[in-house]
């Protein structure tokens, strides 16, 4: 069984976006809400990546610089 979360001090203008965009959705409050919550941390947050990013140049010496890194990106598509 999930835990209850309580948001306090809603915007009344952000609580009916919400509630249109669960029912475009064809979603309750609370499902679209819970998906919306869900899906945030199945990401991992910004900064991390950036820190992870910065531990490796730290930990190898190497850098990539733009052309290395679009290279790279273009070479997967091929």
């Amino acid at each position: 069984m999930g835990v209850a979360i309580t948001v306090r001090d809603m915007p009344e203008k952000v609580r009916d976006e919400l509630a249109a965009r669960a029912a475009r959705a064809g979603m309750s409050l609370q499902e679209y809400l819970r998906s919306i919550l869900i899906q945030s941390v199945s990401r991992p947050a910004v900064d991390d990546i950036i820190a992870r990013a910065r531990s490796r140049v730290v930990a190898t010496g190497v850098r990539g610089n733009a052309e290395s890194i679009i290279a790279a990106r273009d070479a997967d598509r091929q």
